[in-house]
């Protein structure tokens, strides 16, 4: 019997106002000082006021970084690591959206090692936390307040690259919907459907298992169910609230299990094209799922009966087409692009993100169906259609 295990933050709370357990924290551990890492939108926007004020009330010594990019280099964290130094930080607070919390993952076991993130890069299991983390996710997608994940640009390659250490994984998660209650409809649709991409991967991944099932299939039930609301009316909070815990779980699912070829393809969009991460993964989520129906039809098909019980007169081949076209859907009410016109990919890179693309093994070994380079190329291609439709007929 295969030996699984479930890895989650120590501490993890939800619920309006669940910010003020930081209070708990910082009288429990006597703790006196604090970095604060966030980005200059966040900061702009007024959504780190509550924990400034939090912090100074308690007498905790604050020192706030707000230079996080979005989707950061590994020359990124290095700059912060440095500007950072020796300040002192009895704990790191994070508040901010995936970039933001990968990049204070990072710094939690980067201040004052040895090692360098291009130590990481190459052996990233030498990783040990330096500095306990707090999390709070200003989005409703990446799940990286639950991940033991981080995922920087390699700009000489062309690619991300996700540093997986259990290490990494933060200390405290806090799932507070009023700090998404101002997230713009365009960064809530991207971020959610990256959620959701993480719950059906993990779902139809090579590493599912008992453990991973649970979260994932719940996650995906709370992202569909919420998702089209969420976006159409941000006033409501409650639909946000429920998909701040979905991509919770579907983050929780990923330690367990893990993505697969839907993230394993995105890489070489973002990396090369800086294309937003829950944009290019929308792009290929139902294209992929797709191709990879022959062999996860099953695990589709009880994914519809754990989102969507009113199904169960279907066939298995009829509940997995539905989730897919459910996938189309949502991409679709949401505004997000479908192909990768207006993105700057022509078909002269199709070489370039094929290679790119097949070298992530990590996630692609995870994929059901071992996907061939033609098949590849022709996920590609499905989504580069429209553009050298155009450039064919010049």
């Amino acid at each position: 019997m295969a030996i699984n295990q479930l890895k989650v933050p120590g501490k993890v709370f939800s619920g309006n106002d669940s910010y003020l357990k930081l209070n708990d924290i910082i009288a429990a551990e006597a703790v006196k000082a604090v970095i604060l890492i966030t980005d200059k939108g966040i900061e702009g926007a007024g959504i780190t006021a509550p924990v400034l004020e939090l912090l100074d009330a308690a007498g905790v010594n604050t020192q706030i970084f707000y230079h996080v990019q979005a989707e950061p280099t590994y020359n990124d964290v290095t700059q912060l690591v440095n500007e950072i130094g020796d300040a002192a930080a009895d704990y790191i607070v994070a508040v901010g959206g995936g970039s933001v919390l990968d990049v204070a993952k990072l710094v939690s076991v980067l201040k004052g090692a040895s090692y360098s993130i291009e130590n990481l890069l190459e052996t990233p299991g030498i990783a040990k936390k330096q500095v306990k983390a707090v999390l709070i996710p200003t989005t409703c997608g990446t799940g990286s307040e639950a991940t033991c994940n981080a995922i920087v640009g390699v700009p000489e390659k062309g690619i991300k690259i996700g540093i997986v250490n259990d290490e990494l994984i933060p200390d405290v998660a806090i799932l507070d919907a009023g700090f998404v209650k101002k997230l713009p409809q365009k960064h809530l649709a991207a971020a959610a459907v990256d959620a959701l991409c993480h719950c059906v991967e993990c779902y139809t991944s090579n590493k599912a298992n008992a453990f991973s099932d649970l979260f994932a299939a719940e996650g995906a039930k709370l992202i569909f169910h919420n998702i089209r609301e969420a976006y159409a009316d941000a006033a409501n909070l409650d639909a946000r609230a429920q998909l701040l815990i979905g991509s919770f779980y579907g983050g929780v699912a990923i330690t367990s299990s893990g993505t697969t070829a839907v993230h394993a393809l995105s890489y070489p969009l973002g990396g090369e094209f800086h294309i937003p991460h829950g944009v290019a993964n929308a792009i290929l989520f139902e294209k992929v799922m797709r191709v990879n129906k022959p062999d996860i039809t099953n695990e589709l098909a009880a994914l519809c009966d754990a989102a969507y019980p009113q199904q169960a007169a279907l066939s298995a081949e009829e509940k997995a087409e539905f989730i897919i076209e459910e996938i189309a859907d949502i991409v679709k009410k949401l505004e997000i692009p479908a192909d990768l016109s207006g993105f700057g990919v022509q078909l002269k890179d199709l070489d370039f993100l094929v290679e790119a693309g097949s070298g992530v093994r990590r996630l692609l070994d995870n994929n059901k169906r071992a996907l061939t380079k033609e098949e590849i190329t022709d996920i590609y291609l499905s989504v580069l259609n429209e553009q050298t439709g155009g450039e064919e007929n010049e």
